[in-house]
């Protein structure tokens, strides 16, 4: 119960970053257009090293000192990753939500409309990140998984300031776009308390946990973060973000897990 419970504070503590990153709103701050897809590509590319260095190879190795050097890692790695990404492209596809740029997305339904669109639509990029951290700190590897956690937090700043921003502009009011944002980061606790009891069940679901939370992850980068970067054709600035983001995270896993 320990391990779960630091996987739950640390989910929360990244989780509410996002109301940090929220907080220019408040005094008026709007930032560019091509500023924000740069921040979003910066956070892309963190949740891509994140999922490689700080959670699949990880799971790699556990699974090798379980099972032994045959094919049974890889196969873990190839199947946990693959239905991560499925448990998060049916909640895209069976969850009403809405993208700032892109529109309704999801089963559609007349009874939720307005800023709760863009709230699930929040909480399906949240989830994975919330997951993540509270299986790196479920499994008991505190320096990879405080690497992992100091990764999310940094690309969560970028997301609550998008969020704000997407608000504002279709309408709502600076302090109501901040507490929104502020509010779509408590996904990222439940998520890190579905990791971390997950993880802590049995020793053999912990590199399965590891995978998964890296597909969920994978798949939010592909599906929603890089092309929302992309629609307004800034897209050197994402991608150069993206580098940033990838490396910065590399050199903290390195660092920090050394």
């Amino acid at each position: 119960m320990e391990l779960v419970l630091t996987a739950l504070i640390a989910s929360t503590i990244t989780g509410s970053l996002t109301a940090l990153g929220a907080l220019p709103v408040i005094f008026g701050r709007k930032p560019s257009a091509s500023f924000n897809d740069t921040l979003l590509g910066f956070a892309a590319g963190v949740m891509l090293a994140a999922s490689f260095f700080s959670l699949i190879v990880p799971s790699i190795e556990i699974s090798k000192e379980l099972y032994g050097d045959g094919p049974a890692p890889a196969l873990i790695a190839v199947f946990g990753i693959l239905l991560g990404a499925v448990a998060i492209a049916v909640m895209d596809r069976l969850l009403p939500h809405e993208h700032f740029i892109s529109g309704p997305e999801g089963r559609s339904s007349e009874k939720i409309a307005g800023v709760w669109l863009f709230v699930f639509a929040i909480a399906i990029h949240n989830f994975p990140e919330g997951l993540a951290v509270g299986v790196a700190y479920g499994s008991g590897e505190t320096d990879a998984a405080f690497s992992l956690a100091l990764g999310i937090g940094l690309q969560t700043l970028p997301e609550g300031l998008a969020v704000a921003v997407g608000l504002v502009a279709v309408g709502y009011s600076h302090l109501k776009s901040f507490v929104v944002a502020a509010l779509t980061g408590l996904i990222e606790p439940l998520g890190g308390l579905v990791g971390g009891i997950f993880v802590n069940l049995s020793q053999v679901l912990l590199p399965w946990g590891l995978v998964f939370a890296a597909g969920a992850m994978l798949f939010v980068i592909s599906h929603e973060i890089i092309p929302e970067t992309h629609r307004r054709g800034h897209h050197q600035r994402a991608t150069a973000g993206l580098m940033v983001g990838l490396v910065v995270m590399l050199f903290l896993d390195v660092w920090l897990a050394a």
